[in-house]
């Protein structure tokens, strides 16, 4: 298993063994083609990164931290060109507190040293609190995560559940773009650059340079369920300069 009872007794990360898994999956995947891939495009799928039976208690812990703490949604942002968010969201904060597996695997060293490898930079934890881990659950017609960027440089995402990509909720991105939050541009970068598309299934992760890649997901065409974990990472230049969090700010007092 991918985890542990501890003396306390309860379930907790087997640490070594997620070490060893990581360790594996370095010796074993094609990280050099990852890592080329993410400087393209913004994005890397990383299939095997984590182990089936870890991937299978997170998604019990992230299906439970949505029972206890989902909040509904629907605002406009004007920082990203007044793009939509329609879903369910649980804050870090109620992550903080109440997961285990989550802020475990957050907290190793090991899963940093293997985005750091794909990233060809140091990953650093997130300097802020309040976006060390989002969960988003998007089940209504119409349910998307509008246009945006990040406040920091690296997201990894997990895919806990995903419907057909017929239906919507597939991720596009522009990469190589730059927001500001004055003036985000965002259709115009819409008009003059590609956007790529790219679909997914319940167990997939994917590593996204957020700040740089404006991204969104499809919108629902019709009841179905996407629910991702989001976690965040920092560049050492986003620990060095202060940070506004306008979007996220909203999204959370909403």
């Amino acid at each position: 298993m991918a985890s542990k009872v501890s003396a306390a007794g309860v379930r907790v990360l087997d640490q070594g063994a997620f070490d060893r898994h990581l360790k594996d999956f370095c010796e074993s995947a094609p990280v050099l083609e990852y890592s080329q891939q993410f400087r393209r495009e913004g994005y890397v799928k990383l299939p095997g990164l984590v182990s089936a039976d870890l991937f299978a208690e997170v998604r019990d812990e992230v299906n439970g931290l949505l029972e206890q703490h989902a909040q509904r949604i629907d605002i406009e942002l004007k920082e990203t060109g007044n793009s939509p968010r329609k879903m369910h969201t649980v804050s870090a904060a109620d992550i903080a507190r109440d997961s285990r597996l989550i802020t475990a695997i957050y907290d190793s060293v090991s899963i940093r040293e293997v985005l750091g490898r794909i990233a060809q930079a140091d990953v650093l934890p997130c300097p802020w609190e309040g976006e060390k881990y989002v969960i988003i659950r998007q089940d209504q017609p119409g349910d998307t995560h509008g246009w945006h960027w990040g406040d920091f440089s690296y997201t990894l995402i997990w895919i806990i559940e995903a419907p057909g990509p017929e239906v919507g909720g597939m991720l596009q991105c522009v990469p190589h773009t730059n927001w500001d939050k004055q003036d985000p541009r965002v259709h115009e970068y819409l008009q003059k650059h590609p956007i790529r598309t790219y679909a997914h299934a319940t167990g997939d992760l994917y590593f996204l340079r957020s700040d740089t890649t404006l991204h969104r997901t499809i919108p629902l065409s019709k009841p179905a369920t996407r629910i991702i974990l989001n976690t965040c990472w920092a560049s050492v230049a986003d620990v060095e300069r202060p940070t506004t969090h306008e979007t996220m700010d909203a999204m959370f007092s909403s």
